[in-house]
Formats: structure tokens, C-alpha cells, sequence
């Protein structure tokens, strides 16, 4: 299958295009110097990604940003950084995508731990979290020619701890490895509407 990975350069990208990378073609798509370029927040960047790649099998978001920061100093403006990011960029993903995946086809976007398992200063990304969470499931029961829709909620990372571990105490961190694995059940299973909780 030709698989797109967008955040491609992230922890979690580069553990998916490794994982999915031993069975399939994977195109590396970010906002820097990847395969492709593409920048989730334009609508036209997308686009011209999708013109770009031509059709593709499967779609991967594996990114998607959020201020972090207290409810109470929280302004519409800085809300406004998961709206477009984590919550518009990737539904955007899929609806201008949807032309450009193979029958039978999928995508598989991100959510995250903290919509359900709440932190301080973690409530703009948890709100994107479910939002994308909520769009998923129902998507999934109109999408057209077969082609499924999942997320992936993973937890702290490993890897990420020394950057945001701060965040997360006393969570149990995953590897960025353990993570991928639910991209490929996404990608190479039979599920739609669902949102694999890796914790």
C-alpha cells in the first residue's frame, strides 16, 4: 500500500513510517524538507499535497498542535492554535483527502490521553482531542467505497518524558514503538469509527 505519514519527523511519525516502512511505501509528508511538504493549518497546502502524492491507500495524521496552558489565562487566540492544528487540520485532512484514497482505503488521525485522563493546562488539547474523537466515530458511519476512519489516543511518550513529563504525573509513559503498532492495526486491520487507546 502507498501510505502517507503527515508529522512524519515527530516521535510518533518516525516510529509509524518504521513500523508501517517494512510492508508498505511510505510517503513522509511535514512542514520541513520531507517527501512532501504540507502544512495542516492552509487548506490549500493540503491540497497541493494530495495533487502532489495522487492516490494513496491510507492517510496517517500524526501531528497537530496545542497551546498548553491554564484555563484562566486561556484566550480565544491561543484556543484558536488547536482549532486550526489539532482539530481542523486533521479533519481537513481527511475531507480534502477523500477523493485521493483507494477504495477500501483508510485514515487514521490522532487524539490523545488527556480528554479522558485530564491535566492542568492540557483542556485546548483535550477539547481538539475530542473533537476529532467525536468526528471519527461518526464519520465512520457514512464514509464512502469502503473506506474506514480510526484515531489513535496514546499516552505521555517515552521518548517525550524530559519535554513534558511535567505534565503527566504519575502516568505510566509508552514507547513511541507501542504507539505505532496501533497505526498499523488501523492501517492493515478491518476496523472503522474506533479510537485504539494506547496506555
Amino acid at each position: 500500500m502507498k501510505v502517507i505519514v503527515v508529522g512524519a519527523s515527530g516521535t510518533i511519525g518516525q516510529a509509524i513510517a518504521k513500523e508501517l516502512g517494512k510492508n508498505h511505501e511510505i510517503i513522509r509528508a511535514g512542514r520541513n524538507g520531507l517527501d512532501v511538504t504540507v502544512d495542516i493549518t492552509s487548506a490549500q497546502s493540503i491540497k497541493k499535497m494530495y495533487e502532489q502524492t495522487g492516490k494513496i491507500d491510507a492517510v496517517i495524521s500524526a501531528t497537530g498542535g496545542a497551546h498548553f496552558g491554564s484555563v484562566s489565562e486561556l484566550t480565544p487566540e491561543l484556543n484558536d492554535i488547536a482549532i486550526e492544528s489539532k482539530l481542523k487540520g486533521q479533519i481537513n485532512l481527511v475531507l480534502l483527502g477523500m477523493d485521493y484514497v483507494n477504495d477500501g482505503g483508510s485514515f487514521t488521525l490522532t487524539t490523545g490521553i488527556m480528554m479522558d485522563d485530564p491535566v492542568p493546562q492540557g483542556a485546548s488539547a483535550a477539547m481538539a482531542n475530542g473533537g476529532v474523537k467525536a468526528f471519527v466515530k461518526s464519520a465512520a458511519i457514512e464514509m464512502p467505497r469502503g473506506i474506514r476512519i480510526n484515531s489513535v489516543s496514546p499516552n505521555v511518550l517515552e521518548e517525550s518524558l524530559d519535554k513534558y513529563g511535567e505534565f503527566f504525573p504519575g502516568f505510566v509513559a509508552v514507547p513511541a514503538s507501542r504507539v505505532a503498532l496501533a497505526y498499523k492495526k488501523s492501517v492493515d486491520g478491518a476496523q472503522t469509527g474506533q479510537n485504539y487507546e494506547v496506555y
